[in-house]
Parts: structure tokens; sequence; C-alpha cells
């Protein structure tokens, strides 16, 4: 694998590495070792109380975890898939292939049976590790398919019956009768590892097409890692929460960042479970989705409006004062003393609670992977949560750029981490090189190639801007700009970000490529409807009553109109439908990261568009 044609990208553009930093991810894990030696590096619960994993203990496991693969013939370069969730045993895991040499490629465990076979064959896996048996239980039936698949690495084993299964535990005792009769072996692997060797295979979600093989080294991920600490300026004192996917690169590269800080992390029980666990752990530091936010928020603003019409007026009256001082602020202009004095009631009735929520002990809250809307920035960062909005891509290892808690502006992703450079295109495409660029896409020569530009410059296909101060402002995805038959070039998240101002809309999807004018397909928060029919007397329960509504449909009118009254007349939403069902990763219409399936909403629903245009 190491030797693909497609590394010759890499060469051209070279890949410094910085002086006196790790050259590979397992001495970074050794590094963090030897100058922290944290009793309580790796967190997690059990029967009812949070346990720790020592980093002694941890370099010990994973280095069993390596040579219990060697066992198994696996070598240098060799595929090893991760399907599992978050877990100590997931970045476990992740270390003992990176002390082996051996390249893991991480599964979401959403995925769909079809995609996870895809990956497996295209990847050539030849260990699948796996959660349980109720995760093998779903992908069973493509699994003996799978024709490389040599053995099954279970994190919890029980009931499992399958001849090639074994447990971890199981694994990790292989490596150790392995360490006592060849005790030079692990050094010997960990020697053999080469910084600019392919450390991880991570498969894009597939938004436009099939999915591909991200190849990343060793020196992508470290640089991204050190960078990205560089910017936030992580210590030891610091402790998070791990939320996100790790089979997701912003949350690998951030448990990266942890480790290579000295940070202590905690993984939380479920996502279900996240409330409960962010008032236990009480992080200094949360990395989330904008959905995350979103969600926080809404939960908040339906909670005063259940409450009473009067808490519903303080909450959002204390919202506008949020948004107002975190305006004022972030342009350094002194704040009022009448905006000072309501934001200190604001801050005793609402904000409070606000940051209760997420344990009461932050210094900053970091989002990526979508667009964070200004509205939601402003009211998080008022209320006394900074949210550092960054960008990056799986081919970026991801960070790209980011906002810090001393060099902040919203409405932008920040400027270049160190050692980043961005450049754009005369079509207004983000262009980037630095050392956390990828090495290339797994046997797909012609992709690597079209991705990058004859200079060696990385071809984002987000378009955008940076402005005077060097901060870089995400405008669309290029391939997600359409035209109107009139001719009129339309970003959808810009339109779709204003109307999801409203309150009432939970998500929107902007369709019109190639038609006339712009509609909208909008899955609306029932529970805010609800309130709403209550306080009008409206005698509507179900999805499908407020759908076909057309009191609603007059409601959504109005807020359509009042959100985006500042857009231009081509840009405005003409026609909308209000849809049922909420757009989900198991229903296909999301990738694991909730970014949408354009094609797959516009083929699903397809006969509600072509109403829409009385096609």
């Amino acid at each position: 694998m190491t030797d693909n044609p497609e590394r010759a990208v890499s060469a051209k553009r070279g890949l410094p590495l910085l002086k006196n930093e790790p050259r590979t991810l397992a001495e970074l894990f050794l590094q963090s070792r030897s100058e922290y030696d944290l009793p309580n590096a790796l967190n997690f619960k059990q029967d009812g109380e949070w346990r720790a994993i020592s980093a002694r203990t941890m370099i010990e496991r994973s280095e069993n975890i390596a040579l219990g693969l060697y066992s198994l013939g696996l070598r240098k370069g060799d595929r090893a898939a991760i399907l599992a969730a978050n877990s100590p045993e997931w970045t476990l895991t992740d270390a003992g292939c990176q002390f082996a040499g051996i390249v893991d490629v991480p599964i979401y465990t959403t995925a769909s049976p079809h995609s996870i076979k895809y990956i497996l064959d295209d990847s050539s896996t030849r260990v699948l590790f796996i959660q349980d048996k109720a995760a093998f239980d779903r992908i069973e039936s493509v699994l003996g398919k799978c024709s490389s698949i040599e053995a099954l690495i279970f994190f919890c084993p029980a009931g499992v019956t399958e001849s090639r299964a074994m447990a971890l535990s199981d694994l990790e005792s292989r490596g150790v009768e392995l360490r006592e009769s060849q005790p030079a072996l692990s050094e010997q692997l960990r020697l053999a590892i080469e910084p600019d060797d392919v450390a991880t295979l991570i498969y894009t979600s597939g938004t436009t097409g099939e999915p591909k093989g991200v190849m990343l080294s060793h020196t992508n991920l470290i640089s991204n890692a050190i960078d990205a600490s560089e910017k936030y300026g992580f210590s030891g004192h610091d402790v998070s929460l791990s939320v996100l996917p790790l089979s997701h690169v912003f949350e690998r590269t951030g448990m990266y960042v942890y480790i290579v800080s000295g940070m202590s992390v905690f993984f939380a029980e479920s996502i279900e479970k996240v409330p409960d666990n962010l008032k236990e752990v009480r992080p200094t530091i949360f990395i989330g989705v904008p959905r995350i936010f979103e969600k926080v928020y809404e939960k908040a603003r339906l909670s005063a409006a259940r409450s009473s019409p009067i808490r519903e007026r303080i909450f959002d009256w204390a919202i506008e004062v949020a948004k107002e001082f975190a305006s004022i602020n972030e342009s350094s202009m002194p704040i009022p003393v009448s905006l000072m004095a309501k934001h200190s009631v604001a801050d005793k009735i609402v904000y409070a609670k606000l940051r209760e929520f997420f344990g009461g002990n932050l210094r900053f809250c970091i989002t990526g992977g979508a667009s964070l809307s200004d509205d939601i920035y402003l009211i998080f960062t008022g209320a006394g949560i900074s949210i550092m909005q960054g960008y990056g891509l799986t081919e970026t290892s991801p960070v790209v750029s980011s906002n810090n808690p001393i060099d902040v502006k919203v409405g932008t992703v920040g400027k270049p981490i160190r050692n980043n450079k961005v450049r754009i295109a005369s079509d207004g495409e983000i262009e980037v090189t630095g050392p956390g660029v990828m090495l290339g896409y797994y046997h797909k020569a012609e992709a690597t190639k079209d991705a990058f530009t004859p200079d060696g410059w990385f071809r984002t296909g987000d378009i955008g801007h940076l402005d005077d101060e060097g901060f870089l402002v995400i405008t669309d995805r290029k391939k997600e700009l359409f035209k109107t038959s009139g001719g009129k070039y339309i970003a959808p998240s810009h339109v779709e970000q204003m109307i999801k101002a409203s309150r009432f809309v939970n998500q929107v999807v902007l369709v019109g490529n190639g038609r006339k004018f712009p509609a909208a397909l909008i899955v609306p928060n029932f529970e805010m409807l609800e309130s709403y029919a209550h306080l009008k007397s409206l005698d509507l329960k179900t999805p499908e009553e407020f759908c076909r509504s057309e009191r609603i449909h007059d409601l959504f009118e109005r807020q359509i109109a009042s959100v985006t009254e500042h857009l231009a007349q081509y840009e405005k939403v003409k026609k909308f439908a209000l849809i049922e069902n909420e757009l989900t990763v198991d229903g296909g219409e999301l990738t694991p990261t909730l970014k949408v399936k354009r094609r797959v909403v516009d083929e699903k629903y397809k006969h509600l568009i072509d109403e829409l245009y009385d096609v």
C-alpha cells in the first residue's frame, strides 16, 4: 500500500516535519506518556462509576494489541477496520495499529451494510474490530461476501459464536505471549514506521458519489494535531468529553490533540447520556458539530415557551441581549452601561442555566463539519459560552483554519493554522497547501490528480474568500451551487441558514436547480408548533395535521418572508413544502457528519418538488 502511485503527489509537494516533534503516531503516544504520565488519560463509565486508564496502561495495552495483530500474520501496511462506538477500546485499537505500522480503516457505526462491504472490499481489510454481537448481526449477511476478512475482534464478545471471532482481551493476551518470547519485537515494529507511511484510510461520506479512501500519513495527522493545539492553547489542565464519532477525522485528530497536550479524555456513554455526562465530567473543552448547539438552544427555547408566555418573552429578550452584547464585544467597542445592566440580569435568569448544561466549567467549545449560523454563535458567545468555529476536510487531516479565543471573528472560520496556506482560485474555490494535506485517494490515481492544481494545491470544493484581516469566509460548496432557469446562481446553505433562524424550523433543504425559482423542503420543529397551536387554540396534534394546516402554512410564509427579507429577489423562496419526517442518517438523507445528501433528497421527494413547480 505504501508504494501506491498516488504517493507521487505527496512527494512532489513535500511534507516538512517540524523539529523536536514526534515523527510517528506511536512516538506521539510514547512522548505523551513520558511528558505527562497521566493517571487518568482515558476515562469511561462502568457500573455507574467513572474508571480511569493511565497513560502507562494505555501504552502497554496498545503495544499488546500491536503484537497480537502481528501474531495473526498482519504486517506493516496491512489494513484493519474499526466498526465501533467511541470507547477507550477504540483509541487503544487505533494506537495498537499505529504501533504495528498497520493502516486502520474507521467505519461509522451508522453506515449501511452495503457501504460497509464496499469499504472492507475496497481497502482489502484483513481484520475487523467490531463492537458487539448486535453490530455483527446487522452486517453478517455482507461479511460473508468479504473475501479479505480473516478475523473478527470483538470489543464486547458476549453471545458471539462466529468461528473467526475472538475478544479484544484474547488478542491482547496473544500480544503478551509474543512479547515474552520476542521482547525486542515491539520496538522493531515501531522503528520500521516512516513519517510518510499511511497511518489511516478514511472513507469520505460520499454526498456526491461513491466514497473515496483518503490516505493520511503519520506526518499529516501529527502536524495537524500539533498546529491545531497551538492555535487553541490547550494544556494539561484541560478536560474533554468525547462525543463525536472517532470514525470522523475531526474527533480523531482531536484525540491526538488531547494526547499531545496531556489532557484527560472522558468518553460519553451514549448520545442520550451526553447531558448527564457533561454535568458529571464538567469539561473545560467541548468539541461538537453545529447541530448540537442548535439542539441545545432549541431545547432551552422550548422549555421557556412551555413554561408560560411571560417566561418565553423573558427568554427572547435575554437572547436579543446576548446577541447585541456579543456583536458589540466582537467589534472591540465599549459595552454601553445600560446593556451591561441588562446582560447582568439576563445572565442570572437565563445564561447561567445554559452554561450549566455544559457542566459550568467550559473555557470554550470548538465546532466544525458544517456551517454555524451567526445567530447561534452570537447567542452562545453572549451567554458566556465561547464557540470557536473552524474549517477543514478529511483530506486536510482535517483542520485548515480556525478561530481561537484571542483571535476570533463572527461569520468566519478563522485564520489558517500554523504551516497551512490558503488561496482563492479565480472561480472562488478555496485551495490549500500544508503538511496536513492528504497523500491521495486510495486506488484512485485519476481522482487524486483532479483533486490538486498543477502546482500541488488541494482543491477543497468549497467557495469562499479571505477578508482584509486574513479570516477565511465560507460561502458554499462548489458542487452545491445551483443555477435557476433564469441563469442566476444560488448558494443554498446561505439561504438555508437564514430560514433556520425561525424557531419553527427544524431542518430545511433548498431546491431549484434548473427551475424558475428556489423552493424549500422544510421539516418543522413540531414541539414549537405544539406550543403555538396551544396558544392559538388550534386543534392540531400530529405532524401530518400540522403539515396540512393552512394556518401553519401561513405561519411559515410569514416566518420565511421575515428572515429572508434582505435576500435578492431571485434568491427568495417562492414556494415551500412541509414534510413530516426528520432527515436522518438512517434514512439516507444525511451523511454521518449530518451533511445533507442533496441528490438523495431530490430523488426521495421528487414528487413533492415537482408539485411545487406544478410539473
